[in-house]
């Protein structure tokens, strides 16, 4: 099998990172690649590290350059999404869209709207297979929604909880460190390293960022009611990676012992997602690059909370990690294809 891939938005962090990923990958051919305001330049210029491609000139994003390819990765701004894949649905019916992208994501019209403030443009398989019954959800489809990186490292901190029912719905706290690339490409004055480095800041406070409902649909399905979330963000001084510390009332009658169980259960077998052994704490430095989760938790009985802290690549697992892996799942591929990276050390 030789896959012909497109991918939107090359010249941006998550477009980037996808390419980066299907140089690696087997089955893929890279077809069409392209950009906005980037289109006529060599994707070296944009994408230095990226040298098989260099050489490379980048197409405007447009449903005619995209269309006829077997996959098109979308990594797109917020609300450019949904009308080009529209388009593509028509121009080449079946094809795989994978939208790394939010427009997607959300099952809520009004949440959509109240968050993003433009009209919805519908709700696609949700591309974080870890969770239950997920991969049955996106295996054959054609449509993908990739999750964005705070809830991918927050849905994966908690689920287990939620799905086993140690966990209460309400007062649920998740705070989250992020690099920088969380925010990406485009020039902002906060993000320069003279003001970034060395320094930390909160953003989106208040139950005002833009993941927050996305995190609490996916912890909601799990539950099977409806969860609260209290998420504040952080940015964090360095280029990559994601820290997450959750935490959640114990449900009465939740014993450690089971609720340590219930996060094995969930991960053991996963190739991505790993519950370190205890008293071993996740580092962003240990999943830099790689498509891994680490994760360690601990009970608070003084309290009665689960703390459970994440790690992961935001552009890897957080983006395109997951995107491809989701890729691989729909079209029938072996799920860890092209995805065996390491992190990286020191």
């Amino acid at each position: 099998m030789s896959l012909q891939v497109a991918v939107s938005g090359a010249s941006g962090y998550a477009g980037g990172e996808v390419l980066r990923l299907l140089l690696h990958h087997p089955e893929v051919e890279i077809g069409a690649i392209t950009a906005h305001s980037h289109a006529g330049e060599r994707l070296g210029v944009a994408q230095p590290h990226l040298h098989a491609l260099a050489d490379r000139v980048l197409d405007e994003t447009t449903a005619e350059v995209l269309a006829g390819h077997d996959v098109v990765f979308l990594a797109l701004p917020h609300g450019a999404s949904g009308a080009l894949a529209a388009e593509l649905e028509q121009r080449s019916p079946g094809i795989l869209v994978i939208d790394a992208g939010a427009d997607h994501r959300l099952e809520s019209s009004e949440a959509w709207q109240q968050f993003y403030g433009s009209d919805h443009a519908g709700t696609w398989p949700y591309g974080l297979p870890e969770l239950p019954g997920q991969r049955d959800r996106l295996t054959g489809t054609s449509r993908i929604a990739v999750p964005g990186c705070y809830p991918t490292t927050s849905l994966l901190a908690l689920a287990p909880g939620f799905s086993a029912g140690l966990l209460e719905s309400q007062d649920v706290v998740i705070v989250a460190a992020s690099g920088t690339t969380g925010a990406g490409k485009a020039l902002k004055p906060h993000l320069l390293g003279s003001e970034a480095m060395g320094s930390m800041s909160p953003y989106g406070v208040g139950g005002v960022h833009r993941h927050t409902p996305e995190i609490e649909q996916g912890l909601s399905q799990v539950a099977g009611e409806q969860v609260t979330v209290s998420f504040t963000p952080t940015l964090a001084p360095m280029p990559r990676g994601i820290l997450a510390t959750a935490t959640a009332r114990l449900a009465p009658g939740a014993e450690p012992a089971q609720v340590r169980a219930a996060w094995h259960q969930a991960y053991d077998a996963e190739p991505f997602v790993h519950l370190l052994p205890e008293g071993q704490w996740p580092t962003t430095k240990s999943v830099l690059g790689s498509n891994h989760v680490v994760m360690q938790l601990a009970v608070d009985a003084h309290a009665g909370r689960v703390i459970v802290t994440a790690a992961l690549d935001n552009l890897t697992k957080g983006t395109a990690g997951g995107a491809v892996q989701s890729m691989n799942i729909a079209l029938g591929l072996p799920e860890e294809t092209g995805l065996n990276q390491q992190g990286t050390a020191p």
